[in-house]
C-alpha cells in the first residue's frame, strides 16, 4: 500500500491572483506553499506527489541540463504529454531556460501505431523542435517519429538526467515571447500550433481564476483531461498554479476504462472543481452502479464545467439525477466557451445557477436562421445551452455569410476579439490570415447566436449540413441516432456528401457491435424513421464496428475525417444504389 499523502487543499500561503510577469513568477510564488500536483494510477491509488516547491527545484535542474545542449533561446522542446510528473518538470524547465515547450499528444488508438508516429513526426517538423522528451511508455514511438530530424537530443527523462548542468543565470522569456505552442485538436494532417505568449496566457488565467471560477483557498481541482489539450494544460495545470491550489490527476485512458474512479477521487479528496466534455459525464453516468452512488460524497463539487464541444443538456441532466443522492447539485454545472486560439476560455455561465437551456423552433431556425423560443414538443424544437457572458475585455459579433452583423437571436458566424486572442499560428502566416483580421477579430469557425450579451453555440460552420436551403446541425442528427438501442454512445458521425446533382445527401456513420442482419436492419430503419419525423429529410446510414470512427487528439469525433473515410469506402454508385440494397447502408 502506498504511504504517499496528497498535497493539501488548504495552504497557509495567501492566495495571490494578481498579474505576474511570466509563468516562472507564478511558480516561484506557489512554491512558497505546500500545495501541488497528485497523480493516481489505473486503480485509483496515489502513485506520485509533486508539490510546487519540488516542481520548482526539479524544473531548474532540468533547465540547466537542457541549456547544456547549447539550445538557442526560444528553441522548441517537444514533450509527449502523458499524465505523469515528467510533463510538468519539462514544461516548467522550458520556462526557466527560455525555451518553448510543445505538448505532443500521447493518445494512441488501438491499431493506429503508424498513424500516431506520423502525427507526432508532422507536429515536431511543424514546430521545428530541437529537443524531444518522452515517457518510457512512448520511447519506441518517439524513436520512430524523430528518425532523420535534425535534433540536439531525443530521449526519456532518464536520458536527460545523465546530462551535466550548465552554470547559467536563468533568463525566462518575456511577456511578448511565446510561453508554449498549443496545437489545435483537429489539426492532425496539417498541424497548426497556436503561439501562446506569456502575456496572453497570464491574462486568460487571471480572468478565469477571478471571474470565471472565482477561486478561493478552499478549492481543489480534479482532472482526467489530457495535458496536450488546452483544457487539460491550461485548465488543470496553469489555472491551479495561478491560484496556488492542489490538483488530483487520473490518466485519460484510466478514465475511459474506469470512469467511476473520477468520482471516487473527487469524493475522497473533496474536489471542488472538475471539467469534462459532455461525453465524459455521459460515459460516467452509464457506468455508475447504485452501490457507487451511495458511497460518494460530491457535495463539495461546486463547479462542474462543461465545454470543448457543443453541450447536450440531456446526458448532463441524467448525470445530475443519478448522483443527486451523492450530494451532487445540478446547479454546479457551468457551461463554458473557448478555444486554443484564445488560450482556453472566453465565456462562463454564472456560477451556482446550473445550465440555462434555450429551446427554439427547429424548422424556423433551419429555414431562416432565427432562434425563436418555443414551447413545442421535442420533434419541433432544438435545445441549446447558454454559455454565458464573455470574460472582461472580450467582445463578440455574429456575422452573416457576407460579413454583415446580425441582431439578437439570429444565427451566424461567431467572431471574437479580446486580450487573449492569439497572435497567430506558429510560422504559418497563411492559416493565420484566414482566421485573424488585421484589427484582431478572430473567426472562431463556430456557428451561434447572441441572447443580449450571452453567447450560444450551435455547431461548427464546416459541419453544417445544408439541404434544400435548410441548415441542419449534425449534432441534432447524432443525438437522435444515439437514442436507438444498439448504437454506441458518442459513436455517430453526421455529415453531407454531394450526389452529383448539385444536391447534398445527409449521411450518418453509426458504430454498433450488433452483428445480426435483422437487428442491424432494425437499427437503420429506426434511426431513419426518427430523423425523418424530426427533420423531414432522408438520410443514408452506414453501420460500422465500434471503435472505428476517427477522433481528434483530444478525443472529439472528427466529422471531416469520418467523411473522408466514408468516401474512400463508398463509390458514387454505392450511394445512388444504396436505397435498393439490403445491407448496412440504407436511405429513409
Amino acid at each position: 500500500m502506498s504511504h504517499l499523502k496528497p498535497t493539501p487543499a488548504n495552504t497557509q500561503l495567501p492566495v495571490k491572483i494578481t498579474p505576474y510577469t511570466n509563468l516562472v513568477d507564478a511558480l516561484e510564488y506557489a512554491a512558497q506553499g505546500d500545495t501541488g500536483f497528485n497523480f493516481y494510477d489505473g486503480r485509483g491509488n496515489l502513485s506520485a506527489v509533486l508539490p510546487y516547491a519540488d516542481l520548482r527545484d526539479e524544473a531548474q535542474v532540468i533547465a540547466r541540463k537542457l541549456l547544456s545542449l547549447g539550445c538557442e533561446r526560444g528553441a522548441r522542446v517537444g514533450i509527449i504529454a502523458e499524465t505523469e510528473p515528467m510533463f510538468h518538470r519539462f514544461f516548467f524547465a522550458c520556462q526557466y531556460a527560455g525555451l518553448i515547450p510543445v505538448a505532443v499528444p500521447a493518445g494512441i488508438q488501438l491499431g493506429a501505431h503508424g498513424a500516431y508516429v506520423s502525427q507526432v513526426r508532422r507536429m515536431l517538423k511543424s514546430c521545428g523542435a530541437s529537443i524531444v522528451v518522452a515517457p518510457d511508455t512512448h520511447a519506441k514511438f518517439m524513436e520512430e517519429a524523430v528518425q532523420g530530424l535534425d535534433l540536439l537530443m531525443a530521449g526519456t527523462q532518464a536520458d536527460f538526467d545523465g546530462l551535466p548542468e550548465a552554470e547559467v543565470e536563468f533568463v525566462p522569456l518575456g511577456q511578448d515571447d511565446p510561453a508554449y505552442l498549443q496545437y489545435t485538436s483537429g489539426s492532425t494532417s496539417f498541424p497548426r500550433g497556436v503561439e501562446v505568449t506569456q502575456k496572453t496566457v497570464l491574462n486568460n488565467l487571471m480572468e478565469i481564476a477571478r471571474y470565471g471560477l472565482k477561486l478561493t483557498a478552499e478549492d481543489r481541482f480534479v482532472s482526467w483531461l489530457p495535458f496536450y489539450h488546452d483544457m487539460g494544460l491550461v485548465g488543470f495545470i496553469l489555472v491551479p498554479l495561478i491560484g496556488q491550489l492542489s490538483v488530483d490527476y487520473l490518466g485519460s485512458r484510466t478514465f475511459a476504462m474506469r470512469p467511476r474512479l473520477w468520482l471516487k477521487v473527487l469524493s475522497d479528496n473533496g474536489g471542488t472543481i472538475s471539467s469534462a466534455p459532455t461525453f465524459g459525464y455521459a460515459l460516467c453516468a452509464k457506468r455508475l452502479r447504485p452501490a457507487d452512488v451511495e458511497g460518494y460524497d460530491l457535495s463539495n463539487w461546486r463547479a462542474a464545467c462543461v465545454g470543448a464541444e457543443r453541450i447536450n443538456p440531456e446526458p448532463l441532466e441524467e448525470f445530475a439525477n443519478i448522483l443527486q443522492p451523492s450530494g451532487f447539485d445540478q446547479n454546479a454545472f457551468v457551461a463554458c466557451y473557448g478555444m486554443a486560439e484564445c488560450v482556453l476560455a472566453t465565456s462562463f455561465a454564472p456560477l451556482g445557477e446550473g445550465l440555462s437551456v434555450d429551446v427554439v423552433d427547429k424548422k424556423l431556425m433551419a429555414e431562416t436562421g432565427l432562434a425563436q423560443p418555443s414551447d413545442g414538443d421535442a420533434v419541433s424544437t432544438s435545445a441549446y445551452v447558454d454559455c454565458g457572458k464573455l470574460l472582461p475585455g472580450f467582445e463578440f459579433a455574429i456575422l452573416d455569410d457576407n460579413g454583415v452583423e446580425l441582431g439578437n437571436r439570429q444565427c451566424g458566424h461567431v467572431y471574437l476579439k479580446g486580450p487573449s486572442v492569439m497572435r497567430g499560428y506558429f510560422h504559418d502566416k497563411q492559416s493565420t490570415a484566414e482566421v485573424l483580421s488585421a484589427d484582431g477579430w478572430l473567426n472562431t469557425g463556430d456557428i451561434g447566436y447572441r441572447i443580449d450579451d450571452h453567447v450560444v453555440i450551435t455547431s461548427r460552420s464546416k459541419d453544417v449540413i445544408i439541404i434544400k436551403g435548410r441548415n441542419i446541425w449534425p449534432y441534432d442528427l447524432e443525438v437522435l441516432a444515439q437514442q436507438v438501442g444498439g448504437v454506441k454512445l458518442g459513436g455517430v458521425a453526421a455529415f453531407s456528401i454531394s450526389t452529383g446533382a448539385e444536391e447534398e445527401q445527409a449521411v450518418l456513420v453509426v458504430e454498433t457491435k450488433e452483428k445480426d442482419v435483422e437487428n442491424r436492419r432494425q437499427i437503420v430503419e429506426t434511426i431513419s424513421s426518427s430523423i425523418h419525423a424530426h427533420f423531414g429529410i432522408n438520410v443514408l446510414i452506414d453501420l460500422t464496428p465500434r471503435g472505428t470512427l476517427p477522433r481528434t487528439s483530444s478525443g472529439k469525433l472528427s466529422r471531416s475525417q469520418s467523411k473522408q473515410d466514408y468516401l474512400a469506402r463508398k463509390t458514387l454508385h454505392d450511394v445512388e444504389q444504396s436505397a435498393s440494397q439490403v445491407g448496412d447502408s440504407l436511405t429513409a
